[in-house]
């Protein structure tokens, strides 16, 4: 019995990556946003290297930043980015690469983040793509939503001497090498009988779009309360602020009124002080608004996880500010491609 040859074969090129583009969001994000957006900024940052001495012509930089929003998006390492780049026809296909084309290897990526990081251009990235978001009106500034959540690191494992001189803002006397492998900045807290160490990210989001419009981190150790009035910003007048009763004081809900901003902070118990019965209402109500922003903490655990690689604040703020921008994209799409209008550019 002869069988009718095929011409595509199961391991056709073209086949293969037109069944990966169906089932892969890394296709949507290439195509309907407009990368060339973020090269003016980015370019600036390499302003002041002079290539005219010679050596090998550098990686293209607006390529270079989808790595590094893919490194973020998957909460991968230099080391795992570099292989996954190799291995992967949809990595590939992100970034503008193929099969022939030289990868940027793990020291090459490091350095590219660290320069972007030193030179503060990561949060004007994210800036700019907020603005650009409102100025297409899926910021819908109806009202607003605040919570934190731990961003791990790999756990430092000092003396007692050294801990006991960080925590009094003393430098312990390590050697050049061992000195760049410590994080003084990062630190121990304890919340709901566990035990947690390295930093936390405290958010702002929209609260229909739940696009996020301000991110700070801080040590693991900072209450969440002592960030809310540093997360609010002028925009945020005349809109309500839902948040847990982690933020809850009454003194912060009269200051808040006086910014113009509406309190919808949720009410907690307290021993000899139960709640009211229109407490436990207005927590209902609250909550079930409020609850939205546990859904942008889930989505970045699920995709990139709780661990966040790098040494100091400053790296570790570049690094979650990449994850919150690669976030507000992928969100931006979704809620483009679900609105009638059809899925633009943005």
């Amino acid at each position: 019995m002869k069988f009718k040859k095929d011409h595509r074969s199961l391991f056709d090129k073209e086949f293969r990556a037109e069944k990966i583009a169906v089932k892969d969001p890394l296709t949507v994000l290439s195509t309907k946003v407009n990368w060339e957006q973020f090269r003016p900024s980015i370019e600036k940052v390499f302003s002041d290297i002079d290539y005219s001495q010679g050596g090998r012509p550098p990686f293209d930089r607006l390529m270079m930043f989808k790595i590094l929003i893919l490194q973020e998006y998957y909460g991968l390492s230099d080391d795992q980015i570099e292989f996954q780049i190799l291995d992967r026809l949809s990595f590939q296909k992100f970034i503008g690469q193929d099969l022939h084309n030289t990868v940027p290897d793990a020291k090459t990526i490091w350095l590219f983040r660290e320069k972007l990081t030193k030179s503060g251009v990561i949060k004007a990235l994210f800036d700019q793509l907020k603005k650009q978001l409102e100025r297409y009106g899926l910021i819908a500034r109806k009202g607003t939503m605040i919570d934190a959540s731990f961003a791990k690191v790999p756990i430092q494992h000092n003396t007692h001497q050294e801990n006991r001189q960080i925590k009094e803002g003393e430098k312990p006397d390590w050697d050049e090498n061992k000195d760049r492998q410590k994080d003084v900045d990062a630190n121990w807290t304890r919340k709901n009988g566990q035990n947690h160490y390295g930093y936390k990210q405290h958010i702002k989001a929209d609260l229909k779009s739940k696009l996020i419009t301000k991110v700070i981190v801080t040590p693991a150790s900072v209450h969440e309360s002592n960030i809310i009035e540093d997360l609010l910003e002028k925009s945020d007048r005349g809109q309500p602020l839902y948040a847990d009763s982690a933020y809850k004081k009454m003194e912060r809900d009269v200051r808040l009124k006086k910014m113009g901003i509406i309190p919808r902070i949720n009410s907690q118990g307290y021993r000899n002080k139960e709640m009211t019965d229109k407490e436990r209402k207005q927590n209902k109500i609250y909550s079930s608004k409020r609850c939205r922003v546990e859904h942008i903490f889930g989505w970045l655990k699920r995709k990139a996880g709780s661990m966040v690689r790098g040494i100091g604040i400053e790296r570790i703020t570049g690094r979650i500010t990449l994850r919150m921008i690669g976030y507000n994209l992928n969100r931006a799409v979704f809620l483009i491609k679900n609105n009638r209008k059809g899925l633009q550019m943005i």
